[in-house]
């Protein structure tokens, strides 16, 4: 019975371990996140700062999968580009090295005897209003509960081990007699264990339990910590399963990153491992093979050596780990990083862009903040407009495919892709306006000023563009909902009024296109002919009710697909005045 309880104690521990690392890093994400986000940005202009992004974010949320995450996010919304997103998820496995080191302390020092002032006083704090102190409060409390069941996992396996120490030294004496064949068993072991936990921490603190214990040596360790590597990309992949091809490619990055890493780490392992013990010995610890020996002796024959002396052979097998894991990551990126590109390649060869569709999610010309002069970033800006008209008028073919389509399946297929597109309009013209916002904040000129507002005029009608999109496949679903059907008659009355649109859509691409633009006439004969033709549609409705043409209600929806329609013309006329500065910026 007490065997149990005490394997239902490391359980638990594994538990409040993995919950306190949670709660400690949703406590600084919430205290700190948008700055997190923000920095995360702007600091992608070069291979260094990418690097040094990812290291920093992931120090401060101590969990490369949440950094990874955060990094999988952004380039699905197009805050960054495959290439700094590689950068940075480089860095992230750099910063993760903290984890380890924090890990080993926790076996060293028994941090729990601050653990339950620190509960209290982050409790006493995540009792404030003040969304600050809540925030720091729940950082204090996650890292008080991390180290309790550290603890719990230390003291719980102990019992258990000088139980049934003498089969668990035979147990793992029988799978460590297969030489190098043995060190892959581990690698493998420490990648299932980290995707079962989903935690790349709680598996080195396994990792390092058994070490302590003397179960397995420093080269095993060694291999467990190779494959928590691999195993924690899993992480970033799951993310990347729902969202777009560049995400996903941002994932697999991760992964072939890593692989990559522990293919050449046991191509060299002995070497590497020699080194790691040359290393500790030269900053005045043991060496961790020989004291992962004396620990597995000691305990393999029930010797009851100095305690002190026991904890120092622990402290130098714990932190050769840590070392290991450090000189691993940092290597391992300070080699790869110079073939960002390839790795690049590779993953777009391995994710191919989805048949019949283009990834329109990410920014083409925007890679970060405000360029040197404001001219520069007002061009930028403006090629980026240009790209999210592109990605309008491209919107807009879904809704003239949605409005003539009779099957229900693809249809609603159709529809997802026009609130997909709304979002994207939505993500971009923040973005948009984001950095416009940035620009103004330096010393410009009149003109410039001027610009910048024209250009916020811009966005804002491209993005009730995708609005109107998303509000035909509403106006569609609710005359599905209600069986009707738009018959040919009316289908070809919307189909002439959405190719006066689609010539609206091109008269607009081209004025923003223009330089100089003085004449807009192309786009103000597009929105009278749009007018008229609504007019006359409207005209024609009337009578067709009148003579019972077609149902009510059917009619109904069908004038409410033209209004929005009339609704996209008036956007695109607005966005060339806007262009020509003839805009009433106070309606």
């Amino acid at each position: 019975m007490t065997t149990f309880l005490n394997v239902l104690s490391i359980l638990g521990g594994l538990a409040m371990f993995l919950y306190g690392m949670a709660l400690m890093s949703e406590g600084l994400q919430k205290s700190a996140g948008d700055r997190l986000r923000a920095f995360m940005a702007k600091m992608t202009s070069n291979a260094f700062k990418r690097v040094l992004t990812g290291t920093v974010v992931t120090c401060l949320v101590q969990s490369s999968s949440a950094t990874t995450i955060m990094v999988v996010s952004f380039v699905n919304a197009g805050l960054l580009t495959l290439g700094n997103a590689i950068g940075v998820i480089m860095g992230a496995n750099i910063g993760t090295t903290l984890t380890a080191w924090i890990t080993s302390l926790g076996f060293s020092v028994n941090i729990a005897l601050f653990a339950v002032p620190m509960m209290g006083i982050g409790y006493l704090m995540h009792s404030s209003k003040k969304a600050t102190l809540k925030n720091v409060g729940q950082f204090l409390m996650g890292f008080a509960v991390m180290y309790v069941g550290l603890t719990f996992m230390k003291d719980c396996s102990n019992a258990v081990l000088g139980q049934y120490n003498t089969g668990m030294m035979s147990f793992f004496g029988s799978i460590n007699g297969f030489g190098f064949g043995s060190v892959l068993l581990f690698l493998v072991a420490g990648a299932v264990l980290t995707i079962v936990l989903q935690a790349s921490s709680a598996t080195m603190a396994i990792t390092m339990l058994l070490a302590a214990s003397g179960l397995i040596d420093f080269k095993l360790a060694v291999a467990m910590v190779l494959g928590e590597n691999i195993g924690t990309t899993i992480t970033a992949n799951i993310a990347a399963a729902v969202a777009n091809t560049s995400a996903k490619r941002a994932a697999r990055a991760h992964t072939i990153f890593n692989v990559i890493g522990v293919i050449w780490v046991l191509a060299l392992f002995g070497p590497i491992v020699k080194l790691i013990c040359v290393i500790m010995e030269g900053l005045d610890f043991y060496n961790p093979m020989e004291a992962s020996a004396q620990l597995a002796y000691i305990a393999n024959n029930g010797i009851n050596a100095d305690p002190e002396l026991i904890e120092t052979y622990k402290n130098s097998l714990l932190y050769g780990i840590a070392m290991l894991h450090t000189l691993f990551n940092v290597t391992n990126t300070l080699v790869l990083i110079w073939f960002t590109p390839l790795i690049e390649k590779a993953v777009v060869w391995l994710v191919k862009e989805p048949k019949g569709e283009t990834e329109v999610f990410r920014l083409k010309y925007i890679s970060g903040g405000p360029l040197s002069t404001a001219e520069l970033s007002l061009q930028e800006a403006q090629q980026e407009i240009i790209h999210l008209a592109e990605i309008c008028r491209n919107g807009f073919g879904y809704v003239r495919d949605a409005v003539n389509e009779q099957d229900k399946e693809k249809f609603d297929a159709l529809n997802d892709k026009l609130i997909k597109y709304e979002e994207i309009t939505d993500r971009i013209e923040y973005e948009i306006a984001t950095y416009l916002n940035e620009v103004s904040k330096n010393e410009i000129s009149q003109e410039a000023t001027e610009q910048i507002k024209a250009m916020y005029k811009i966005i804002g009608e491209m993005e009730s563009l995708g609005d109107s999109g998303e509000s035909i496949g509403r106006i569609l679903k609710r005359k599905e909902a209600h069986g009707k059907v738009f018959d040919k008659t009316i289908l070809d009355r919307l189909n002439k009024m959405m190719d006066l649109v689609l010539k609206a859509y091109d008269a607009m691409i081209e004025n923003l296109k223009a330089e100089n633009l003085k004449d807009i006439s192309n786009a103000e004969n597009c929105e009278y002919n749009i007018n008229e033709c609504r007019n006359h549609l409207r005209e024609e409705h009337i009578v067709n009710i009148e003579s019972d043409s077609y149902n009510y209600l059917t009619g109904v929806y069908y004038m409410d697909v033209l209004a929005e329609l009339e609704k996209i013309g008036d956007f695109l006329i607005n966005i060339s005045q806007a262009v020509v500065g003839k805009y009433e910026f106070d309606k």
